[in-house]
C-alpha cells in the first residue's frame, strides 16, 4: 500500500521553499513512490533535444521538474 497524501492533481498549491517561492499554481503530477508533485510552472528547466524522427529540428524543449511534497502547500478555493 502507498503513502497517500491530501494534495492530488489538479489541486492549487503555494509552493513555501526553493527558487520559485511563493507562487500559486496546478498540481499536474503527484508521485507517491518518491514523495514528489510536478507543479505547473514551476521548477522549470530547459533540457537539450537531439532531432530525430518525431523532432524534426531539435534544440531546447522546457519542462518542469519534480518537487518534494513538503516544498508546497494546499491553498483553500
Amino acid at each position: 500500500m502507498g503513502v497517500k497524501f491530501k494534495i492530488k492533481k489538479g489541486d492549487k498549491v503555494r509552493v513555501i521553499a526553493g527558487d520559485d517561492k511563493g507562487k500559486v499554481a496546478e498540481v499536474l503530477r503527484v508521485m507517491p513512490k518518491t514523495s514528489q508533485v510536478i507543479v505547473s510552472g514551476c521548477k522549470v528547466v530547459k533540457k537539450a533535444v537531439k532531432p530525430s524522427e518525431k523532432n524534426k529540428d531539435g534544440g531546447f524543449v522546457s519542462i518542469e521538474k519534480p518537487m518534494h511534497i513538503s516544498n508546497v502547500q494546499k491553498v483553500e478555493d
